[in-house]
């Protein structure tokens, strides 16, 4: 939840930069629109599997 809000903040700022920077317009509307695409994509909640051993590694040690 806390990694969404800072990559929307990313796109927030991104897209007030464009007042400053007309001539780069398209290239920090377009990072803005990354940072968005970011937030949007699910981030995995359960990676402990990862990085656990499970019994079919227990087994073969």
């Amino acid at each position: 939840m806390e990694t969404a809000q800072r990559l929307r903040a990313m796109a927030a700022l991104c897209r007030q930069s464009v007042a400053l920077h007309p001539d780069r317009s398209w290239k920090l509307l377009a990072e803005a629109e990354y940072w968005e695409h970011l937030a949007a994509t699910p981030l995995p909640t359960d990676i402990e599997g990862c990085f656990t051993p499970g019994q079919h590694d227990l087994a073969a040690a």
